[in-house]
C-alpha cells in the first residue's frame, strides 16, 4: 500500500474512532445529568410514580437528547417532562414548550394556560428558560423553519386525529427540524387485529398506521423501541384508554384491576427528516 493511502487510511479510522468515543461520552454525561434530575429531591412525588410507565430515561436517550440541543415539546400541558426537559438543556440548549395558543372564553384553555404558566413561576431558577411557541396545525409556526434538533410528542397523536388535524401537525412538525432533526413519538398503541378507527375515540393507535401517517409527511423511520409497552393493556375497556391509570375515568369501579394493570401499552417511535 503506498504510504499516502496508509496515512489517509488510519487518519480516517482514527476520525471514526474518536466521533463513537466522544459521541458515547456525551451519551453518558446526558445519563448522568438525567439521573440527577430525575433522583432530585424537589420533583414532585407523583411524577416519581409515574417514571415505572413512562420510563424519562431510557425515552429520551432512546431518541438522542443532548444538553446542547434545541428540543420542542408538542402539548406540555401538566408539565411533566417539562420538569425534565428544561433541567436539563438550562444551561447550553434551549426548550419549547409548544401549546395551543390560549382561546379567551374557553374554560379549558384557561385553565391549561394557568397552570403551565404556574407551574414556570413555581421554580423560576429551573424552568425560567422556558420558551413558549405557538402549535396550532396548519395555522402557526412552531420554530423558524429547520431550526428544531429533536421534536417530542408524547401522547397526542390521538387528539389530533379527532380533530383530523394529524397531517397538518407533522407538516409543522418536518418544517421546523433542521435535515437530519429528529421527531420522537409515545403514542398509546392499538390492538393490530383491529382496523384503526379514523378518529381515534379509544385514545389507541395501531402503530403501522401511525409510521404511515408521519413517514407521509416526510419523515423516516429510523428506530423503535419496546421500552413503554405493557402487555397487560388488553386495549377493550368500554371507556377506552382513560379507563387505566393515571385518570381512572370510570372511578372505583374496578379500580384494583386497573391498578394491577398500569398505564397503557404505548409504542416509542423514532424518525428522522432526512437530509
Amino acid at each position: 500500500m503506498y504510504p499516502r493511502l496508509r496515512a489517509t487510511l488510519l487518519a480516517v479510522t482514527l476520525l471514526v474512532v474518536l466521533g463513537g468515543c466522544a459521541a458515547t461520552g456525551e451519551r453518558l454525561q446526558t445519563a448522568q445529568s438525567l439521573d440527577r434530575i430525575l433522583e432530585s429531591p424537589a420533583r414532585p412525588a407523583a411524577d416519581r410514580a409515574r417514571d415505572v410507565y413512562r420510563h424519562p430515561k431510557q425515552t429520551l436517550l432512546f431518541f438522542g437528547i443532548r444538553p446542547g440541543m434545541t428540543v420542542v415539546e408538542i402539548a406540555p400541558e401538566g408539565g411533566w417532562y417539562t420538569r425534565i426537559l428544561a433541567p436539563l438543556l438550562h444551561d447550553h440548549g434551549r426548550y419549547l414548550a409548544a401549546s395551543r395558543p390560549l382561546q379567551a372564553g374557553n374554560a379549558g384553555s384557561e385553565r391549561a394556560y394557568r397552570q403551565f404558566q404556574d407551574l414556570l413561576a413555581s421554580d423560576p431558577a429551573g424552568l425560567g428558560k422556558v420558551e413558549l411557541a405557538p402549535f396550532a396545525p396548519g395555522q402557526a409556526t412552531i420554530a423558524p423553519p429547520g431550526s428544531v434538533d429533536l421534536i417530542l410528542t408524547f401522547r397526542n397523536l390521538h387528539n389530533w386525529m379527532e380533530r383530523d388535524v394529524a397531517g397538518a401537525a407533522f407538516a409543522d412538525m418536518y418544517r421546523a427540524l433542521k435535515p437530519g432533526g429528529v421527531l420522537g413519538v409515545v403514542e398509546h398503541r392499538g390492538n393490530p387485529a383491529l382496523p384503526q378507527d379514523p378518529k381515534a375515540a379509544s385514545g389507541y393507535v395501531n402503530q403501522a398506521y401511525a409510521i404511515r401517517l408521519i413517514e407521509a409527511a416526510g419523515f423516516r423511520l429510523v428506530g423503535v423501541s419496546e421500552v413503554n409497552a405493557n402487555p397487560k393493556d388488553a386495549k377493550d375497556y368500554p371507556r377506552g384508554v382513560w379507563t387505566l391509570p393515571p385518570l381512572y375515568i370510570e372511578g372505583e369501579k374496578d379500580r384494583a384491576r386497573y391498578e394491577s394493570i398500569g398505564e397503557s401499552d404505548r409504542f416509542t417511535l423514532k424518525f428522522v427528516k432526512p437530509r
